[in-house]
């Protein structure tokens, strides 16, 4: 490729020599195998010297939103969407990568509409070129904050310079996929109420504003669909609350390299621990994008090992996300027992301060979570977008994990040092969306202390700290969760006879029940062993909150077994201080007036 040389022949003057100053600016053309700027300095002492210097292709970053320096500031407690241009205006083709400096506080993502900024390997812009980037910049601090971008250009074959301490924007702005039937919705104070939200002001995840919507009547439906932005929902048309986990990709941080407690970052202020975790690193991802990493990484050489999470792949369909019932399921009919009891011919219903379905067996609660998309179901959601079933493990680790990062409590700045963990639920009524105003302790002043709209004590029974998010996760009553005992491909249905989830399978004996037929394995997590290291075909099961984050906050922990064949997650109301979000217990699968349950709509 031929390039430009600038080259200047200087002379200098000595005491000793009288030179004439000799100052030339001429164009070469030289072939080579790549291209370069060089300047030839050529100075001459006594008998002068030669000296070639390589240059660098320049950058030009343009933007109206940064000033000249290539620098914005963001306040405190605030972000902005800005619109940054990267061109190529060499004269020939050329490498660019693209990054930016600023404090952990700071969370940059892009619009996947848009070109993904470039990582540190950069990519090739053509002459006069360009790259658009839309980006999101979220300030989570106290502090106004400076953000400084910028890109290295070199030869389109070479690698590229990357400054230390420079970070790549890896996330994207979450991308929310909801149906016709669904209410988007948020919460004004001012009312107490849900209203009908605007496209601009749904969500924001960097400040723990997680996506809401709600199903309604179907007398209601249409009203609501038709309604202006702001229209106050009344909690009696509502029967079902849904919130969104985008898809993301994670890794655990360590300090040391082999306790893996998470990173410390700016929202804990002590070093992480089993009893006090720190943040999981957390970056949204697009469907099109699965990464395999081991999901942990040391804190001092720089975030590695991005892993994307099982609840994402549903069969052989990658999703977008997940919507997560916000409490735990009631039924059509609060005045049966224990809600609900061990029926399939009830509705199911997701709402707070009413009482969550209990007493039924594993299999009958996969059977009504299918029915909630079944042909002509009552909530208005089609059967071929969205696949409505009881809660998976790896789908409950992927909202614990969330929980647990910056977009989560963890990152809430309301709460500090213990408090980050989810406030339990010790109604013993099994109320929904309740809260004990504190942490799992071994306290017996059962009740519903506080209900999920009162702020701190009763949101901070959420997995955000604030009413976006999710409830019932810790306390309330243990949740059933689809993670089954079948090693060598040969599924356990429960105990004995007598206690056992109603699907065909092995009992602790060794001989079989017969019961319902099984749905499609994409509805389970199986596990082959009850030695976590070894659960998932011989391997720890990466995103499955087992071995990962054993025993984080003190939760209690236990492997499905012979002898206990379902995964249970949460703990209910009057377990002590081994209750919480990463609680995993085991039982029969068996009808228990302590057992809940919860649902997902697995959206593609």
């Amino acid at each position: 490729m031929i390039g430009k040389i600038k080259y200047q022949l200087k002379k200098r003057m000595t005491k000793r020599n009288g030179y004439i100053g000799l100052i030339g600016i001429v164009s070469l053309f030289l072939i080579i195998g790549g291209f370069s700027y060089a300047m030839f300095a050529v100075s001459s002492e006594r008998r002068g010297s030669l000296n070639i210097v390589t240059g660098e292709i320049v950058t030009t970053i343009m933007s109206e939103d940064i000033d000249s320096k290539n620098k914005i500031v963001v306040k405190g407690g605030e972000s902005k969407e800005i619109v940054i241009t990267l061109k190529n205006d060499n004269g020939c083709d050329a490498k660019f990568n693209f990054w930016y400096e600023a404090s952990d506080g700071i969370t940059i993502s892009y619009d996947s509409a848009k070109d993904k900024p470039m990582g540190e390997e950069g990519e090739v812009i053509k002459n006069n070129g360009i790259k658009i980037y839309k980006l999101k910049i979220a300030n989570n601090t106290d502090n106004n904050e400076v953000i400084l971008f910028g890109s290295n250009g070199g030869l389109y074959n070479k690698k590229l310079n990357f400054p230390n301490g420079k970070k790549v924007v890896e996330g994207i702005i979450p991308i929310i996929s909801v149906e016709d039937n669904m209410i988007k919705v948020v919460w004004e104070e001012s009312k107490n109420s849900w209203i009908k939200a605007s496209d601009e002001n749904w969500y924001d995840y960097d400040f723990g504003k997680w996506a809401n919507a709600v199903t309604v009547t179907s007398a209601s439906r249409s009203k609501y669909q038709n309604a202006e932005s702001g229209t106050e929902i009344s909690m009696n048309d509502i029967e079902t609350m849904w919130v969104y986990v985008p898809r993301y990709s994670y890794t655990i941080g360590s300090k040391d390299g082999t306790a893996y407690y998470g990173k410390q970052g700016q929202y804990l202020s002590s070093t992480p621990t089993k009893a006090l975790p720190g943040e999981i690193d957390i970056k949204f991802i697009k469907k099109e994008e699965k990464e395999t990493g081991g999901a942990r990484y040391k804190v001092s050489e720089g975030i590695s090992g991005w892993r994307t999470p099982d609840a994402f792949t549903f069969g052989d369909e990658e999703l977008n996300g997940i919507w997560i019932g916000k409490f735990e399921v009631s039924s059509s009919n609060l005045n049966a027992t224990n809600g609900g009891g061990n029926v399939t011919n009830l509705d199911a219903m997701i709402k707070p301060n009413v009482t969550s379905w209990r007493g039924i067996q594993v299999a009958s609660i996969a059977e009504v979570g299918r029915n909630m998309t079944k042909n002509s179901n009552r909530y208005g959601f089609s059967t071929d977008k969205l696949n409505s079933h009881a809660m998976k493990n790896s789908e409950w680790a992927s909202v614990a994990y969330l929980s647990q990062s910056k977009y989560g409590k963890l990152g809430n700045r309301n709460y500090n040092g213990a408090n980050k963990e989810i406030y339990q639920n010790r109604s013993d009524e099994f109320i929904t969306g309740c809260s004990y105003g504190t942490l799992s302790n071994d306290n017996k002043d059962y009740g519903c202390h506080y209900t999920y709209e009162e702020s701190p004590n009763g949101v901070g029974a959420s997995t955000t700290g604030t009413i976006y998010g999710i409830y019932d996760m810790s306390g309330g009553g243990w949740e059933y969760i689809m993670g089954n005992y079948a090693p060598s491909n040969n599924k356990y249905s429960g105990l004995s006879k007598a206690e056992n989830s109603g699907y065909t399978g092995l009992l602790k004996d060794g001989s079989t029940f017969m019961g319902k037929s099984w749905l499609e394995d994409k509805y389970y997590d199986f596990y082959t062993s009850s030695d976590s290291l070894m659960a998932c075909n011989g391997k720890a099961c990466i995103s499955h909150a087992l071995d990962e984050t054993m025993k984080w906050y003190e939760d209690y922990i236990t492997m499905v077994s012979p002898q206990y064949q379902w995964s249970v997650r949460g703990g209910d109301y009057h377990d002590n201080v081994g209750v919480g979000i990463f609680y995993s217990l085991c039982h029969y699968g068996s009808a228990s007036v302590v057992g809940a349950f919860r649902i997902v709509l697995s959206a593609g």
